[in-house]
């Protein structure tokens, strides 16, 4: 049997295992190992690139840390305070709660940087609030789902950190070049919320309240501070993503055990109900604000156990794009992409490539595996590194609602209990919205690169 028939074997194999539910870690290890053995790669290679990834590493860092300050927001009561001003502005219109989500999960977004930490805190808060404002449970889900795509992208990012530490650019242009690409997606959702609301007739109007929205922008005010944080550090040199992550933990920390005294300060208690916003939706959700010093292992495990699945996946996913060069497997979607013919079939090309990948595999592996090929292809025709990393990322960003695999669905599914086949009908609409704003960021490269300095 030829090797190109062993691989072939291997790959099935490793499909039927994905199929069935494997750990996507189990089956990309799999198919490494089979790999490995049929052309002749020694595993200490396997065991080299592995601890390679963990002690070089430097700008990963960041990761566990941001996924830990996603916990602590959703704990420290932040998260809540973001949504009820989002609300307040909002709830004029009609989908106005709907809409309201759609632009809490951007700002959780801001200082999260993941996007199942996104759909996960938001759509259980949001959710039930939704329904009981008349909103289709399934349209509900659908919406928390849709509005974490955003969560990658917004910075700071996880998925940002990981392209730029495979590309080798500066982390800190990629989330400068995130900002407004992540402000459309969030503007088209909500256009494309409004629009079904406004079919359907969904959702209670609350009056436009100068005084509720400045109410609820003090009570807010500790999560802007921190987004504030993040995008000054970084913008202007101060520190490193990586050292964004850390202040960022530990200003959330600090907010946390302090159970954010600000908020008693104009009214608040620990445990309690915002009574500005009870009259229309939020008045029954009981809000934990703040957190003691002994309950900080308890969110630093919950963390490190997700971090525990992503960075294994992160390593193992570099070894499978290692082996996959020296199959020769880039350099046959080089040839296919470039043989498109021009800029613009070339990029088309790669973003329906992009697309593709993102229905079936998670954005990680889908980034490890695909930009250190198509990337230099963009580059070749002149796209800026940091223009094709927005649109690369935005592509793996909408797989998240798209099936079979569509991560958000899931979690919103898990999150809310609303069947994951249920949710998918009321996704169009959003895709429809995030694939028309993905279209604008690959035409108009100034919508990714305004914002750098030097350009």
């Amino acid at each position: 049997m030829t090797d190109g028939n062993w691989i072939t074997l291997i790959s099935t194999g490793a499909t039927i295992l994905f199929m069935l539910g494997v750990p996507i870690f189990l089956v990309i290890g799999f198919w490494c190992m089979g790999a490995s053995l049929v052309i002749g790669l020694i595993f200490d290679n396997i065991g080299v690139a592995l601890s390679d990834i963990f002690t070089d590493g430097f700008a990963l860092l960041a990761m566990p840390l941001f996924i830990l300050t996603g916990d602590l927001i959703n704990r420290s009561g932040i998260a809540k305070r973001l949504a009820e001003f989002a609300y307040a502005c909002l709830g004029w219109m009609r989908g106005g709660l709907a809409m309201a989500s759609l632009a809490a999960c951007g700002l959780f977004a801001a200082i999260s940087g993941s996007n199942s930490a996104t759909t996960a805190t938001i759509g259980g808060m949001m959710h039930p609030e939704m329904v009981k404002g008349g909103y289709d449970e399934r349209f509900a889900a659908a919406t928390a789902a849709s509005g974490g795509t955003v969560g990658i992208i917004i910075p700071p990012s996880i998925i940002f950190i990981v392209y730029g530490f495979l590309l080798n650019l500066p982390i800190s242009d990629l989330f400068i070049g995130g900002i407004l690409p992540g402000a459309l997606m969030v503007l088209g959702m909500m256009v494309a919320c409004w629009i079904i609301c406004f079919i359907n007739g969904w959702g209670e109007l609350i009056r436009l309240s100068v005084n509720r929205v400045t109410k609820t922008a003090v009570g807010a005010w500790l999560g802007f501070f921190a987004i504030g944080l993040v995008l000054w550090g970084i913008y202007t040199g101060q520190f490193s993503p990586t050292e964004a992550a850390g202040v960022t933990v530990g200003f959330c920390i600090i907010v946390g055990v302090l159970s954010l005294p600000a908020y008693k300060l104009f009214g608040y208690d620990r445990l309690s109900k915002n009574r500005e916003i009870e009259e229309k939706g939020f008045g029954e959700m009981l809000v934990v604000e703040g957190f003691r010093i002994v309950e900080i292992p308890g969110i630093v495990m919950r963390s490190a156990k997700i971090t525990g699945v992503l960075a294994p996946l992160i390593a193992i996913s570099v070894v499978m794009q290692q082996i996959l060069s020296g199959l020769g497997a880039g350099e046959i979607i080089r040839e296919f992409v470039t043989g498109m013919g021009g800029y613009y079939a070339v990029l088309f090309t790669s973003m329906a490539i992009v697309f593709i990948a993102g229905m079936v595999l998670e954005s990680l592996p889908n980034t490890i595996i695909l930009a250190p090929i198509l990337a230099p292809i963009a580059h070749s025709i002149g796209v800026d590194p940091v223009h094709f990393a927005v649109i690369f990322l935005v592509g793996g960003s909408i797989g998240f609602i798209t099936p079979p695999y569509g991560l958000n669905l899931y979690v919103a599914s898990g999150v809310t209990g609303v069947p994951y086949f249920k949710l998918l009908k009321y996704t169009v609409p959003y895709l429809i919205a995030l694939l028309s704003v993905w279209m604008m960021i690959a035409l108009i490269p100034e919508i990714s690169t305004i914002l750098l300095p030097n350009r």
